[in-house]
């Protein structure tokens, strides 16, 4: 019975959350950054205000799930995401990784699909922060590399999008071209969450009969320039093979999340 109870309460407190998201989201575009463009004409410290808001503000909403006892997490290497003009690259096993990860890292950039620059609860923070905007245009490369050379952190999931539960993920070299492109080392961050919850297809209030516990496992580094051929610049064919390491490297946490 206590279970069901703590159970119960982790549905409603996840709704709240999520209410509390998309009113923190209107809030922003209706009062926090219409003010920042008044007080603040140079669109460049615009731009890194509102990164900056936006970090708090999702560092608050982690700190808000987690006291109401909806998530617990951990990081480890946490210090490794502390510097700038980092390319990050994590697998995407749930609905609020991004949420995580721009908690932790300052100046966050992230490619966004061109719906949220629509939506009504998030259209404010993207427009705001600058954010990469994915809508299928040739020239999405080139915004990823400008931003890493202008000294924000970018973080890219190589999956593309959230992959169902029971299979297994397709890894876009997209990510790949950014890095070797931009001659910008990767910055690996495996997820990993137990038991699953917010995966592609689930509802929000189907919560696991535990608490969710997510790890952040931020690796070493990986040099770009070890996969460029050493007698000539075949960028498809370094990025080809940066694509098959990181999927070795995210292969375990992608089965732990199918399993």
């Amino acid at each position: 019975m206590l279970e069901g109870i703590e159970r119960g309460w982790r549905v409603c407190a996840t709704g709240l959350c999520f209410l509390l998201f998309g009113a923190g989201g209107l809030l922003l575009r209706l009062l926090v950054f219409p003010l920042l463009r008044l007080m603040i004409w140079e669109r460049q410290l615009q731009i890194l205000l509102a990164r900056t808001v936006i970090h708090w503000t999702f560092r608050a909403f982690i700190g808000l799930m987690c006291a109401l006892g909806v998530i617990s997490y951990e990081v480890r290497g946490l210090e490794k995401l502390q510097r700038r003009g980092l390319l990050i690259l994590a697998n995407h096993p749930t609905l609020i990784d991004i949420v995580f990860l721009m908690a932790f890292v300052r100046r966050a950039d992230c490619i966004v699909k061109a719906g949220l620059a629509r939506n009504p609860f998030t259209r404010g923070p993207v427009r705001a922060a600058g954010l990469v905007c994915n809508d299928g245009g040739p020239e999405l490369i080139d915004d990823c590399v400008a931003s890493l050379r202008a000294g924000g952190n970018l973080i890219v999931f190589p999956e593309g999008t959230r992959t169902l539960r029971d299979q297994a993920p397709r890894w876009q070299r997209g990510a790949a071209n950014v890095a070797v492109r931009g001659g910008v080392d990767v910055t690996p961050v495996r997820i990993s969450v137990s038991p699953p919850v917010l995966g592609k297809g689930e509802r929000w209030y189907r919560v696991p009969r535990q608490r969710s516990h997510f790890v952040f496992e931020v690796d070493n580094d990986i040099r770009v320039g070890d996969f460029l051929d050493e007698t000539a610049d075949n960028k498809a064919l370094a990025a080809r093979r940066l694509t098959d390491e990181l999927a070795q490297i995210f292969s375990l946490e992608t089965a732990r999340v199918i399993a």
